[in-house]
């Protein structure tokens, strides 16, 4: 008996530490367990953050995908509100059919807060509508009045860079008091409550009707307007506040603004392409492209099918251009033989927009070949038709391509393949009824995405636009808020941007071209390049990049990977 009461006792401190242990271990399991899940909580959207007190929040958020493909890739442009707490609001939609039988939707605001807060300068006159021989009333009246009289634009291929006009009727259009244009835009009167600060100046027009100088003149009007507009935006405190960052300017026509670009880069632009811009000056990740409007008359109720097209492959246009439109001639004599394929010079004198309307709604594929510049106006033109783009341009940008996939409805083809023999035409003679139907379908689904109109309508050209200006907002407004970094340890007066430094070298870029223009007008007014086309050895090439000379005198071949130093040369400052 003495023995077993001294075996337990002996086991009793044995099974007390045991319980002990589990218990602890038991303890510390569960604090465990809860430590990540807080942790994992962390990692979430931020609690501590009032998301109303951010400025204009709607334009930070964008239409949710639902899983849909086609939706996020099309239709997602179209920004909504998505904030906790808005889901009560009352809100409209639209929807199309896709491809493969899905239904694709765009959620829209049914509210009138606007998306876009827009402050516009109220330019003189002579920067816009005066420009369209529009003349104001009365003393002190800078806009026309739209309940009136709209002011027409001209038209032939004027209306193909008429971008800005269409933008500054929908700005006017808001401050209506039954606007009659969507509302994703609204004007305000006080600059700092705004998201973008627009200036109507009508560059393209500007430089088709005044580009050419009078005999008693120096200067042509349009440099003369452009030296103007630089001298009042700079002495703007809007501009003085941002150093610029925050403006948005309309030079659509790629020779529009040429001289006051090189002044006001830090602005965003809305371009057609960026052929005729030094990377610094305009890139994809800056500035916005925007469509042409197209000349070729809409296919309304179009019924046709792929038997019903009898043309194969379709190009009118002019065939002998300059720089990266050196293709078109090659592929002329590569196609000009071919079976069902017309290939042939057109202009649009002698009826010639009413001929390449027949042409294209009649045709399966409408090649869009680089021109002088990398994008042209015949992709928007076969868009309009239902005429699947056949995309012949390395360089060329795509308007809203953040938000739309272009291949769903467009072939794209290098230039090296399209020149080569028989390439071309076994592409397309490839593709079937059944994956053109496809295409066909689709560029119908979006051809709505292009058209310009007054008043603007929900998905059209100008509210996509405007969209994609939106969704530049916020790295815009990042650049702003980082330069306001060290303001605190500057004195008042340099607390506001004075001005934005201009890149290196490209003040001798221009000085050099003036002083080759004047020594070679006719040679200069054929190239249409910033410098004179001369050939230099590479090794003095690069010498001249590592003394800040960039790529003057340098030839075509040269060109691009000079172009491309500098601009990663200036990132790097």
């Amino acid at each position: 008996m003495k023995t077993e009461m001294a075996e337990r006792n002996a086991l009793a401190p044995g099974i007390v530490a045991r319980k002990s242990l589990f218990c602890l271990f038991t303890i510390a399991s569960i604090i465990f367990i809860f430590s990540w899940f807080f942790v994992l909580r962390s990692t979430g959207r931020p609690r501590f953050i009032d998301h109303s007190l951010l400025p204009n929040s709607k334009v930070l958020s964008l239409i949710n995908n639902g899983g849909s493909t086609t939706q996020s890739q099309s239709d997602q442009s179209v920004l909504v509100d998505n904030e906790e707490g808005d889901a009560e609001e009352s809100s409209s939609s639209f929807s199309s059919q896709d491809s493969h039988g899905g239904v694709a939707t765009c959620q829209t605001n049914s509210n009138k807060a606007a998306l876009l807060k827009v402050y516009m300068y109220d330019l003189n006159h002579e920067f816009h509508f005066g420009l369209l021989d529009w003349e104001p009333e009365g003393n002190g009246q800078v806009w026309p009045d739209l309940l009136n009289k709209v002011p027409d634009y001209p038209g032939g291929l004027n209306l193909q860079h008429s971008i800005e006009y269409w933008l500054t009727l929908d700005i006017l259009a808001s401050e209506l008091a039954n606007p009659p244009n969507a509302d994703s835009v609204i004007r305000v009167h006080n600059s700092s409550e705004a998201d973008i600060v627009f200036v109507p100046f009508f560059s393209s027009l500007s430089y088709n009707r005044y580009s050419k100088t009078n005999p008693h003149q120096k200067k042509s009007n349009n440099k003369l307007l452009q030296d103007k507009l630089v001298r009042f935006l700079t002495a703007q405190k809007e501009w003085q506040r941002s150093g610029g960052r925050d403006h948005l300017i309309v030079a659509h026509h790629p020779n529009s603004l040429l001289d006051a670009r090189m002044k006001l880069w830090p602005a965003t632009f809305i371009l057609a392409d960026f052929g005729r811009y030094p990377p610094n000056i305009a890139n994809v990740e800056k500035d916005v492209i925007a469509p042409y409007k197209h000349v070729i008359r809409t296919f309304v109720n179009d019924s046709s099918d792929f038997d019903s097209r009898p043309t194969l492959l379709y190009f009118q246009g002019a065939i002998y251009r300059k720089d990266g439109g050196f293709i078109r001639q090659e592929l002329f004599y590569l196609l000009k033989d071919e079976k069902d394929v017309h290939f042939a010079f057109g202009s649009v004198q002698k009826d010639g927009i009413h001929k390449a309307t027949q042409g294209m709604h009649s045709s399966k594929f409408c090649l869009n070949i680089a021109g002088d510049t990398p994008s042209s106006n015949r992709l928007f033109d076969a868009i309009a038709s239902h005429c699947v783009p056949v995309i012949i341009s390395d360089d060329i940008e795509l308007p809203y391509e953040d938000v739309l996939d272009y291949s769903e409805f467009c072939i794209f083809v290098r230039t090296r393949d399209a020149l080569k023999e028989k390439f071309l035409i076994n592409l397309v003679q490839s593709i079937g009824k059944e994956e053109w139907t496809r295409m066909w379908n689709k560029l119908k689904e979006v051809e709505s995405f292009y058209e310009f109109q007054f008043p603007s309508q929900e998905g059209d050209a100008v509210q996509m636009i405007w969209q994609a200006v939106a969704r530049k907002v916020p790295a815009i407004k990042m650049k702003i808020h980082k330069s306001r970094r060290f303001s605190r340890s500057l004195d008042g007066k340099e607390s506001e941007f004075r001005y934005v430094p201009t890149p290196n070298n490209f003040w001798l870029v221009q000085r050099h071209r003036r002083k080759y223009q004047r020594k070679h007008p006719r040679q200069l007014k054929t190239q249409h390049r910033f410098t004179p086309r001369k050939r230099i050895p590479v090794s003095r090439a690069i010498r001249q990049l590592h003394r800040g000379r960039g790529f003057i005198g340098l030839g075509r071949r040269l060109q691009r990977p000079i172009e491309n130093g500098v601009a990663r040369q200036l990132k790097n400052m």
